[in-house]
């Protein structure tokens, strides 16, 4: 429950209900992860994550793991994220397992590693998720088979926003871009600050050719709801490269 308040950008209710003290190590790692939501925290979080796994200090309960791996893979360290996971044999360890070897370019491992979520629970919700993950990296015919499972689960559970912006991922990758426009803005209908709508927003306007001003709005958007995103940040990063290479002919 906690978890799923920090991915609707509710951490400082986690923050409220969890002691800044309190012994229990799965609960110790969401407050953690609620914390690091706070760009102010962050490095330091993140530091002393990394610091825990070069120690070997980190601790082996299953919510630990999973945590520190979504951290350490949020800040583009997927080899230490695979090292603290290796202990785990839950299915969302396997889960996470698979979305790290995807952001390594590793589809083969990852689709070994998605085979034994399946001889746990093939038909657990997490393993289709999983699975859509999968198809999406492998692309051409597997795209179907990733819209097709992100449609069962809306039909199953709803329009969530982040049902729908997968989906809407999907269709890009399969050049349908304004039935996919049509499914964001759906998902901004659902929650308007959402920033990976606004991500995949500024790709659609590009694709659809539409006027510059329309994708510097949406820049400016997910600029002003989190100026800390990792979008904003590759993008400011991308800027200041531009300009030494102006500066340096």
């Amino acid at each position: 429950m906690y978890r799923a308040y920090i991915a609707q950008g509710k951490a400082s209710v986690v923050l409220s209900e969890i002691p800044e003290r309190t012994d229990n190590p799965s609960l110790k790692a969401v407050r953690r992860l609620a914390e690091y939501q706070n760009p102010a925290n962050k490095e330091r979080i993140a530091r002393q994550v990394q610091t825990e796994v070069s120690d070997g200090t980190s601790p082996t309960d299953d919510i630990s793991c999973i945590v520190a791996a979504l951290i350490l893979n949020e800040e583009n360290n997927p080899e230490d994220a695979m090292r603290i996971l290796s202990g785990s044999s839950s299915l969302e360890s396997h889960s996470v397992t698979v979305l790290t070897l995807l952001q390594m370019n590793r589809f083969d491992l990852a689709a070994k590693e998605f085979k034994k979520m399946s001889d746990i629970d093939e038909d657990a919700t997490l393993t289709q998720l999983t699975l859509a993950w999968v198809n999406m990296s492998l692309g051409k015919d597997k795209l179907k088979d990733a819209y097709y499972i992100y449609q069962e689960l809306i039909d199953k559970y709803g329009q969530s926003p982040q049902l729908l912006i997968s989906q809407s991922a999907v269709l890009i990758l399969q050049g349908k871009y304004k039935e996919a426009e049509t499914l964001l803005h759906e998902a901004q209908l659902r929650d308007a600050n959402n920033c990976e709508a606004l991500v995949n927003l500024v790709a659609l306007s590009q694709f659809l050719g539409k006027d510059n001003e329309v994708m510097k709005r949406y820049i400016s958007q997910l600029r002003d709801i989190n100026p800390n995103h990792p979008w904003i940040l590759d993008l400011k990063a991308k800027d200041v490269l531009f300009d030494e290479l102006v500066a340096a002919q």
